[in-house]
């Protein structure tokens, strides 16, 4: 049924945004077959970054995972994209990948990540269960705290 997938979405109060042109030499996202590779996505909201800084200096936890919740809806922008804005031709969430930006010895990025997959399955239900990465790292582009990437099967 058409549009279940963005009846959700508004159930939800999740406003899906136009998705962000890319910042350098890539593009936003690659079919490949019935795959979508959706290129990591940075907490940008109505053009503006959100997010800046150290998760465990600047941040906390709890914060960078409503971080990663932006980034896990601009991915569903860049999906909607490839599926020519129709959200239920996803067939599943098959991959997320999230980067923390993070001190020395933090160790909850799975906490952190858990914001983006967390909202795979909110919005897709059994279809956003997906297989996952969850890094800490020295920095990311930007100074954002989180970025994530996601592969997508779709119909």
């Amino acid at each position: 049924m058409a549009g279940t997938v963005d009846g959700r979405l508004k159930e939800l109060g999740i406003e899906i945004p136009t998705p962000a042109a890319p910042a350098a030499n890539y593009i936003p996202f690659v079919k490949s077959g019935n795959l979508v590779f959706v290129s990591g996505q940075i907490p940008l909201v109505a053009g503006k970054i959100e997010g800046i800084g150290k998760v465990g200096k600047d941040l906390t936890t709890e914060q960078a995972k409503g971080i990663a919740r932006i980034c896990a809806i601009n991915l569903i922008a860049q999906a909607k994209a490839a599926c020519d804005g129709d959200l239920d031709r996803v067939v599943r969430v098959v991959k997320v990948g999230g980067f923390v930006n993070c001190v020395d010895g933090y160790t909850e990025q799975p906490e952190v990540v858990n914001g983006a997959s967390d909202l795979m399955v909110d919005v897709f239900g059994d279809k956003g269960r997906h297989s996952r990465f969850a890094v800490g790292t020295n920095a990311l582009p930007r100074g954002v705290a989180v970025e994530v990437e996601a592969v997508f099967e779709i119909a």
